[in-house]
């Protein structure tokens, strides 16, 4: 009988670390950087040592240069309707250019969305800026269904909630084409209204109000911690 050559040749079943490392899956991804075009070397070095899975379709970073944050996301998904290879991959994921990102940022997010439960997006965990700064998580999934307060989840955890920041989060892409929604998905407002008061939001939590309300699901992924960079002060939140 020949021989077979390589230690792992001699076992051809899919084994754990094939399971593990999701190299048999589709993984296909495209990533977005809505900007004004000056990017901070710490942010772009981070972007530069992520790690991307072996054997993938990788695109981007992409930069939706020049235009408020709420209308480059817009600009995003008119971008994947009309491109007939991308909007057929599996994923979407976000960057923003003060966040700074750990290596295996990516493959981290992609390996909590495919473990389930089936969550919609997942977004690593990062803080608003200065002292005083909230956890980017926002509305336990098991309180009134119209909290958005930020909260920290514990360590080295997925933790369903209710909305997420975009610095780092990663989105099915049928999700983001859904014909289902309502008007714009993203929309920064800042608005007062006679007899309703003053309205604020940003556009990422926006999108996942509305996303909500078609029962998508999300979760913070506290195994993917982000740096927030100031490039004003040089701290990185």
């Amino acid at each position: 009988m020949k021989e077979v050559l390589g230690k792992h040749n001699q076992k051809l079943a899919v084994d754990d670390r094939m399971v593990k490392g999701g190299t048999y899956k589709n993984l296909s991804t495209v990533i977005f950087v809505p900007t004004l075009g000056m990017i901070p070397i710490e942010v772009v070095q981070s972007w530069m040592n992520l790690i991307k899975p072996m054997n993938q379709k990788i695109a981007g970073p992409i930069p939706l240069k020049g235009m408020e944050v709420g209308d480059a996301y817009e600009q995003m998904v008119t971008m994947l309707r009309a491109n007939a290879e991308l909007k057929k991959w599996k994923y979407v994921l976000t960057l923003e250019d003060d966040n700074i990102v750990p290596p295996d940022a990516l493959m981290k997010l992609q390996e909590d969305i495919e473990a389930g439960p089936t969550f919609d997006a997942v977004g690593g965990l990062y803080w608003t800026k200065g002292e005083g700064g909230k956890p980017m998580c926002y509305g336990r999934t098991d309180v009134d269904p119209l909290d958005f307060v930020p909260w920290l989840p514990p360590q080295n955890v997925v933790a369903p909630c209710r909305g997420l920041g975009m610095g780092c989060t990663l989105f099915r892409m049928f999700r983001l084409l859904d014909e289902k929604f309502d008007g714009r998905r993203f929309k920064t407002v800042e608005q007062t209204e006679p007899g309703k008061g003053i309205s604020m939001y940003t556009q990422d939590l926006r999108f996942f109000e509305s996303a909500g309300k078609l029962r998508y699901r999300f979760a913070a992924s506290t195994r993917v911690l982000v740096g927030h960079y100031d490039k004003e002060s040089g701290i990185t939140w």
